[in-house]
């Protein structure tokens, strides 16, 4: 006898509909409406995430014949390919942002995102910055202008290497430089922040040393800088720590914008087969360990993949820019469970199999927990009898007295 809902319903249960109500509301979402409520467009764009739909019509129809009724989502019936697009267009993406944002933080305050894969000795909260470009045709998308031919967008992470999880996301326009988001990230003093080249700034780099936030990052190829002393470095043979200084800027405007002494570690990448000059303000790790923390940097590469490949965030079902933003942060929303589940599961599999055994099995109404770590086990054919107990009397026999 089927006693649970289907996966997907068992999924849904991570978002309370007091939490999302309270967001609706705050957003003013629902103004207007008539009868399209905004838990049911959460349901249909998540299931475009989970079940990968490539349209609106993918969508609308794979609500419509699923198993049984749609009741056990919190949705009456599948909603109109028109609704739905008007919905995307007019309806704020910032509830979408917003519900992310407390979702993530009842995850981690709950613990069941798992910790850091390999902990450093350091209790500094590490962090990784990039972001990724989303082409797309500007010919369908105008206002996404880039290049002259090519529009686009950019999503700008900052994640969390306890978890791997985004700790700040901005969705803007592709042509906004990298190093223009840095100076809006919520740091705090202790914080490691671990990024590529593209972020070179001086001037933010002497303002989070006075605040006391540590950077590595890799040295511009013409960089002008004076070495004050050497550092001592590992002697084995094996080690791939080449040099170890302590530097100072010395270009004017350099000089102007970050007085502070620096740290020069030149390592030896194998995995690359090249030499790295890398940039911190950070005196007190090892050089060894400046190079692990840029090493682990690779871990924001892995989440960029993770999402365009699994999610639906390379085409849209919608043309505005509104539309566009609800399926970036629904594509988040979705990751997150995602993550959740392949933390949660014994069965080994990899984040991408995860993803598209979940995409299979949306509709199948087993256990989550139980299904998460042995999908193959095949249900009973036949539900369970149950026999109930009932008082029967026999006939003829008088009837048990009434009290009172």
């Amino acid at each position: 006898m089927v006693r649970v809902a289907s996966i997907f319903s068992q999924l849904l249960r991570h978002f309370p509909r007091t939490e999302f109500a309270a967001l609706v509301r705050k957003h003013g979402a629902e103004r207007g409406a008539k009868g399209f409520t905004c838990w049911t467009q959460f349901v249909s764009m998540l299931f475009c995430q989970l079940a990968r739909a490539d349209s609106l019509r993918e969508i609308c129809h794979g609500l419509a014949c699923c198993l049984g009724k749609l009741a056990h989502l919190g949705i009456g019936k599948a909603p109109n390919k028109s609704t739905l697009s008007y919905a995307n267009e007019h309806r704020p993406a910032a509830l979408y942002e917003d519900l992310f944002w407390s979702a993530l933080k009842r995850f981690r305050s709950s613990g069941i995102l798992g910790t850091r894969k390999s902990p450093f000795r350091f209790k500094n909260q590490l962090l990784s910055l990039d972001s990724t470009t989303i082409s797309l045709c500007l010919a369908i998308f105008p206002w996404a202008k880039f290049r002259r031919a090519k529009g686009g967008v950019k999503v700008h992470v900052l994640l969390d290497h306890d978890d791997y999880m985004p700790s700040y996301a901005v969705i803007t326009e592709a042509k906004l430089h990298d190093v223009k988001v840095a100076p809006q990230l919520p740091l705090n003093p202790g914080s490691i922040v671990v990024m590529d080249r593209a972020y070179n700034d001086y001037e933010l780099f002497g303002r989070w040393t006075e605040e006391g936030i540590f950077f590595v990052t890799r040295l511009k190829d013409n960089a002008l800088y004076d070495s004050f002393s050497e550092r001592d470095v590992p002697d084995s043979k094996k080690s791939h720590i080449l040099d170890d200084q302590v530097i100072e800027l010395t270009s004017p405007s350099a000089r102007k914008k970050c007085p502070h002494a620096l740290r020069l570690v030149v390592v030896w990448a194998a995995e690359l087969q090249r030499i790295l000059v890398l940039l911190t303000n950070n005196f007190a790790l090892a050089a060894s360990t400046i190079s692990a923390i840029y090493k682990d940097r690779w871990q924001i590469e892995l989440f960029f993949k993770a999402l365009k490949q699994n999610l639906k965030v390379k085409t849209f079902v919608g043309t505005s820019e509104n539309a566009l933003r609800i399926q970036i942060w629904t594509a988040l929303l979705a990751l997150l469970l995602i993550r959740w589940l392949h933390y949660l599961s014994q069965a080994g599999w990899s984040l991408s199999v995860l993803a598209s055994m979940l995409r299979m099995n949306l509709f199948t109404y087993r256990d989550l927990e139980v299904w998460i770590n042995d999908p193959f086990e095949t249900p009973p054919l036949l539900p369970g009898i149950e026999q109930l107990d009932l008082p029967l009397r026999r006939l003829g026999q008088p009837s048990p007295p009434r009290r009172g």
